[in-house]
């Protein structure tokens, strides 16, 4: 288990000397590449600036308009016999944010512990689902895909995949 601690704690590190050392056997301009890299980084998040503001605001929007609670309504209505009422709104924000998924994590680890049914569940379910709509809108913006096909239905059925594994998991664990 030390020698598991040792190498999770040595890891960055090591892949950081082995990028630098890699760069200086094959004598290229590491500081130059460095920069070059920094600038498409920052090009790219130019490109993808306003996608995510949009993202943003429509979320503050469907959480201030109650839109959201009544999806989530919605879904405990259907599936509220095989999923615990209180995770249906973080699955549902996951869809959209990480971080609005996370402060209603933080909610439930504050209201039944984090070691309780509900606090394991969310936990693996933050672990195991993505954040769909953020994530397509993104990366789909970058590399400008109109045409999504199957992308969207996949994505949902994966995060739905990974929800139910999640309420399995800390069933069995419990």
């Amino acid at each position: 288990m030390k020698l598991l601690l040792f190498l999770s704690d040595a890891m960055i590190p090591l892949i950081i000397f082995y990028v630098i050392g890699t760069g200086l056997l094959q004598k290229q301009n590491i500081y130059e590449e460095f920069i070059h890299g920094a600038k498409d980084g920052f090009q790219t998040v130019i490109k993808i600036m306003p996608t995510l503001v949009g993202l943003m605001v429509a979320i503050g929007i469907l959480r201030a308009s109650g839109l959201l609670a009544a999806v989530s309504s919605l879904f405990e209505k259907l599936a509220g016999q095989f999923v615990p009422g209180e995770i249906i709104p973080v699955f549902v924000v996951r869809l959209f944010s990480n971080s609005a998924a996370t402060g209603l994590v933080l909610d439930i680890f504050k209201e039944y512990g984090t070691d309780s049914l509900l606090g394991v569940i969310s936990s693996i379910m933050m672990s195991s689902t993505e954040t769909v709509f953020y994530t397509m809108s993104v990366y789909y913006m970058a590399v400008k895909v109109k045409k999504t096909r199957w992308t969207l239905p996949g994505a949902l059925l994966a995060a739905a995949a990974g929800a139910a594994a999640s309420i399995f998991l800390a069933q069995w664990m419990a």
